[in-house]
């Protein structure tokens, strides 16, 4: 399994952070960077990081693997988003994309690529890292979903998020 994210979402994900000074943003990214490298070391899967450069970025995109994460810094005036959409189109079908952009959103699941929201995705890695458990459950379908028909089977997004969810 593959995860892209989309860090500044992530970072966001369950408080808005006041306007930071790109020092205290930094220190932010590497928190994030720890927590996602202390969880990867629990799930054994690979993780692409995109930040957004457009506005105070490089002349070209800047990669780099830190703590065996791969940071990905979109250049000056390309947004995290479209690194994105592109990551998506070249690797397929083998990753997860954690992003709240609903565009994003959009466009991975046209591609059948499941998609988290980025607090499910913080809520679940953080209930991992605290616990330290390599087998964490998603919690059991609920009775309705279980019931026959066509109105009561889930959409094909739904089940791609739930089975990504259940491998994270």
């Amino acid at each position: 399994m593959h995860l892209i994210i989309d860090g500044y979402n992530l970072l966001h994900a369950d408080r808005i952070l006041p306007h930071l000074n790109p020092t205290e943003l930094k220190c932010q990214r590497e928190r994030l960077l720890g927590q996602l490298s202390a969880y990867r070391g629990l799930r054994q899967i690979d993780i692409t990081l995109v930040f957004d450069g457009w506005q105070g970025g490089w002349s070209a995109e800047k990669r780099e693997r830190k703590k065996g994460i791969e940071l990905v810094f979109s250049k000056l005036g390309e947004k995290a988003d479209e690194v994105i959409k592109r990551m998506v189109r070249e690797r397929g079908s083998g990753v997860t994309v954690v992003t709240s952009d609903r565009e994003v959103a959009r466009y991975a699941e046209r591609m059948s690529i499941a998609v988290i929201p980025a607090d499910q995705f913080k809520e679940k890695m953080e209930n991992a890292l605290r616990r330290g458990e390599k087998d964490l459950q998603v919690e059991e379908e609920r009775s309705g979903d279980k019931k026959k028909g066509p109105s009561r089977m889930l959409s094909k997004k739904e089940k791609r998020m739930r089975s990504a969810l259940k491998k994270l």
